[in-house]
């Protein structure tokens, strides 16, 4: 008899100082270029059960979310004044989503895994292929999609 998995549990985190995928993808590219690790740093731990294999960093742009990145693990770290933090290691790839509407807020939060917005794969079908991300941001605020 198999034991039923816990949930997947995500991370919802404001991207603060890139306001595009290709900004954040940039950026992170330099990061990998200079030898650093994918590692965003936070004051809190997530403890909640099921975190873990397969939960992803959901990042909020300009009010929604609109791409998520694998969590591979996480790390104890000190900060340069003492003070115990996390780590979140991430994977290199952004995977863009359906945009969903997001206020601002401060730190992360937790976001299940029946809330998180579908993946959009590029080519997945003609309405999210040919649909550009800021379009489709636009026609969700206004909740026309």
């Amino acid at each position: 008899m198999s034991v039923p998995s816990a949930p997947t549990v995500h991370i919802l985190k404001l991207c603060v100082g890139c306001d595009s995928i290709e900004a954040l993808a940039d950026w992170q590219k330099q990061r990998l270029a200079a030898g650093h690790a994918l590692i965003h740093t936070t004051r809190q731990t997530p403890r909640r059960e099921g975190f873990g294999d397969g939960s992803s960093l959901y990042w909020v742009m300009g009010g929604f979310v609109r791409v998520r990145q694998r969590i591979v693990a996480l790390h104890e770290m000190r900060g340069a004044d003492g003070i115990m933090r996390c780590g979140l290691e991430l994977g290199p790839q952004l995977v863009p989503t359906e945009p969903l509407p997001r206020r601002a807020f401060q730190g992360w939060r937790y976001l299940p895994a029946n809330e998180a917005p579908r993946d959009l794969i590029a080519g997945s079908t003609a309405e999210e292929g040919a649909m550009p991300p800021e379009m489709r941001a636009a026609l969700a605020e206004l909740a026309l999609i």
